[in-house]
């Protein structure tokens, strides 16, 4: 199994090898320059693959909390934790990259905007969550109570996606009833950029969570001494 789970990592990193510069190209070659807001509209899309990639880590911790206190097995605890760090990533260059492309657009580096004021709390959530782990020194009872935050924490996933439709918005809604609401060239980019950092997190996800097996292996020789 090692092999065959060793050979399906080397794959999907290696794909991940080729997809990100084939995005690169697609993003500052292939699409055409927006007419509106110019070459800035660009970091659009990483800014999009970075948001997706932010609430499927969030996703992760969700799951896993609930596999954690169902099954009561470590594996699960590490991986949620390996998703929170990536998640606490991925949303800050969202809130780095937003203010970036809002700037020459907006007027301002930051407006109390739903859809903004929701990510921001989203973060916050996900910092508690790390910093708890932290702090807490029993490892079953870390884990437990991370897994009850993560769990509670991800109430505000939903809220995020959501505000943009719940309340006024500057926000672009990308995704109509009817379609995308973009020219085929930037659909095609955008997806190319989607498939591109989900890779990358795939990849960044199966490496932080061997790190956190071998923690977690190193902690049992500690505790056991």
């Amino acid at each position: 199994m090692k092999c065959k789970d060793g050979l399906w990592f080397k794959l999907i990193a290696g794909l991940t090898l080729v997809m990100m510069p084939l995005a690169l190209w697609h993003i500052f070659v292939y699409v055409p320059t927006e007419k509106v807001m110019g070459v800035v509209q660009r970091i659009f899309y990483f800014h999009i693959a970075l948001g997706i990639n932010t609430m499927l880590s969030f996703t992760v911790v969700f799951v896993a909390s609930i596999l954690y206190l169902w099954r009561g097995d470590e594996k699960f605890d590490i991986v949620a934790h390996a998703a929170a760090e990536l998640g606490v990533l991925f949303c800050s260059l969202v809130l780095l990259t937003g203010p970036i492309w809002a700037k020459p657009i907006w007027g301002v580096w930051w407006t109390w905007d739903a859809r903004l004021t929701t990510t921001l709390i989203l973060w916050l959530i996900y910092v508690a969550y790390l910093m708890l782990r932290a702090a807490a020194p029993d490892r079953v009872q870390r884990a437990r109570f991370c897994a009850v935050f993560g769990i509670v924490g991800y109430v505000d996933v939903p809220i995020v996606y959501f505000s943009i439709h719940w309340w006024r918005t500057i926000h672009p809604v990308v995704m109509k009833s009817s379609g995308i609401a973009m020219a085929p060239q930037m659909v095609r980019t955008m997806w190319v950029s989607l498939l591109a950092m989900s890779l990358l997190y795939v990849v960044l996800l199966v490496l932080r969570v061997r790190l956190g097996n071998q923690r977690y292996e190193l902690e049992k020789i500690k505790y056991s001494l």
